[in-house]
């Protein structure tokens, strides 16, 4: 990507301060878009700034013209269920009509390629009974406008369906959220000053969980060689029990931490340790609009994904 002019947008954000250091590595000139500027952001990776609020057409048409990007890789957006309850026409702002002013800014570079990361909580219109929950429908008119207004201007326009990202850095994702609880159990310093017990109300849901970083070489892939006009879904191929990953994570921890596995009809007791597994995720099962198509592997670990994050926390999130 040498020469490449990319621009990021969400770049402060969880993957995409993984995003920037990978594509600024890979050769590319990152333009970071952040909604506002920030002691602690993607500049730290040596990418271009850019502090721009995507909800103000405006402001977006004059990034577009003064960055002239090559490549355009869109993560910013809201992605809070419960706080979509309580404020939905933020999300239909936010995640809808903020995408469609940065497809109209980039009409203007009528060559720029342009990935969209959408979500696995879309619902199906004419199949599905509606939308859960106006978070799903904000990300499903995304990818149906995405597509559409790159099918009427011609535009370029990609789509990326990750599965659950983990990896170190800034998430209120699950194992997240689990290994700030060790970390605060680890620092305890005795029963008396254990955290209250993480509750675990479903230990049996099932997960696909990937590694924000092979996500992100994901991204590359679907860059280089996707088709435009498609929706390509990334993950390991590998579903796992929420308790399996708990696990997990608990056989990693330093001290005793309270944990509370909810109530299960006929079974109480807390889940027998799990025994660690080498080897890489197996790989997806071949379809038509998986990322594997185009070469892509997971190549990160579970146990690495979680070390990591552990580690993240204990260094004191931002390494300080």
């Amino acid at each position: 990507m040498k020469g490449r002019r990319l621009l990021i947008t969400g770049a402060a954000g969880f993957t995409g301060r993984h995003a920037v250091a990978y594509f600024k590595a890979a050769g590319a000139e990152v333009t970071a878009v952040v909604r506002k500027p920030s002691p602690v952001s993607a500049v730290q990776d040596g990418a271009q700034p850019y502090v721009c609020d995507l909800s103000d057409r405006k402001a977006v048409q004059a990034m577009v013209d003064e960055v002239r990007p090559d490549e355009v890789l869109h993560l910013a957006g809201r992605n809070s269920v419960p706080e979509s309850w309580r404020d939905p026409l933020v999300y239909m702002e936010t995640n809808v009509m903020a995408t469609l002013y940065l497809l109209e800014g980039l009409r203007s570079r009528p060559g720029c390629r342009i990935l969209v990361a959408g979500s696995r909580l879309k619902y199906r219109p004419g199949e599905d009974a509606g939308p859960p929950h106006p978070y799903s429908l904000s990300k499903t008119l995304e990818e149906l406008v995405s597509l559409a207004w790159g099918t009427l201007f011609k535009q370029p326009v990609l789509l990326a369906e990750p599965c659950n990202l983990i990896g170190p850095g800034p998430s209120t994702g699950f194992c997240s959220l689990l290994a700030e609880h060790i970390v605060r159990s680890e620092a305890a310093g005795g029963a008396e000053g254990l955290p209250q017990p993480f509750k675990l109300s479903s230990r049996h849901t099932l997960r696909d969980f990937l590694d924000v970083r092979d996500a992100v070489r994901a991204y590359d892939y679907i860059l280089k060689y996707g088709e435009t006009g498609k929706v390509y879904k990334i993950d390991s191929g590998t579903e796992r029990e929420l308790g399996e990953i708990a696990g997990r994570l608990l056989a990693l921890a330093k001290t005793p931490v309270p944990m509370d596995w909810g109530p299960e009809p006929g079974d109480h007791a807390a889940p027998p340790p799990v025994q660690s597994a080498a080897g890489k995720p197996e790989p997806p099962e071949a379809s038509a609009d998986n990322v594997s198509r185009l070469g892509w592997r997971a190549e990160t670990g579970i146990e690495q994904s979680l070390a990591d994050i552990l580690d993240y926390y204990r260094n004191g999130k931002e390494g300080r």
